[in-house]
């Protein structure tokens, strides 16, 4: 077995937006899919590491494309360990048409916890450290690192939204992918006929459950650059906690159908 994992997924026409390319939160759940594959195999997976009371959180995630795919298109997610301490791990995706045109790449970074008391866990007692074995440092990935996403207190709240059952995932808390999705939909279908995405970071900081609300502070930092800061309220403390924050960069360009 290689330290690189390779997969297929496909663009379905229902992942697909208005433009019959394939949706950011969509894409961001075949990066965990591959991500989930890869390490299962290896012996590192959810699937075992349930059973141990562990799990894997999302920490840091950036995608970075200069094309998405189009509906019914197979691509590939190629995903791979770039580094590993006792806290946290690096992973990397590179996104791919089958022919081998890359579409772009992800970072991420992950923390291991104890499912039952939520505290972070010893990413090297499992299975005697076995993680070392997959660490690969000669693939590149080219995107830059995810920075710190700097915001003031003058970011205008524009939405407030209550967190439902679809929301939540296996760990008991608001899925990290539907964050991204929340944050995508704070612009309407009028500015993705004029722009799209090309670089989307989120960091992660708390985590939200259901029956906690969610508001989504905006603040543009550069001409087509928005930063986005969400704070969830308790509903039986109304103790405001700051849950994540995310840099959007956009590009203009009109969007046309795949042929």
């Amino acid at each position: 077995m290689e330290k690189i994992g390779k997969y297929e997924f496909i663009a379905e026409p229902f992942h697909c937006d208005f433009s019959g390319r394939l949706c950011l939160g969509h894409l961001g759940n075949d990066l965990l899919n591959a991500a989930d594959f890869h390490s299962t195999d290896r012996g590192f997976g959810m699937k075992y590491l349930m059973t141990i009371h562990r799990s894997w959180v999302l920490s840091r995630l950036s995608i970075e494309m200069t094309e998405m795919p189009s509906q019914y298109e197979r691509f590939t997610v190629e995903t791979w360990v770039e580094s590993a301490m006792r806290f946290f791990t690096q992973r990397n995706f590179q996104i791919a048409e089958s022919n081998g045109k890359v579409y772009g790449y992800g970072r991420s970074v992950w923390a291991m916890i104890d499912t039952q008391t939520r505290q972070p866990a010893d990413i090297f007692a499992i299975n005697d450290g076995t993680i070392n074995q997959w660490i690969e440092t000669d693939k590149p990935c080219p995107i830059e690192k995810g920075d710190r996403v700097k915001m003031d207190h003058n970011a205008e709240l524009v939405r407030t939204i209550d967190v439902y059952y679809h929301d939540i995932d296996i760990n008991g808390h608001v899925n990290s992918i539907k964050y991204i999705e929340h944050v995508i939909d704070l612009w309407d279908i009028s500015w993705y006929r004029e722009h799209r995405i090309k670089r989307f970071d989120i960091a992660y900081v708390a985590e939200t459950h259901q029956g906690d609300k969610l508001s989504f502070y905006r603040e543009q930092t550069g001409e087509q650059t928005y930063c986005v800061r969400l704070v969830k309220t308790d509903q039986n403390t109304l103790q405001d906690t700051e849950v994540c924050r995310c840099k959007i960069l956009f590009t203009s360009h009109l969007i046309q159908r795949p042929q």
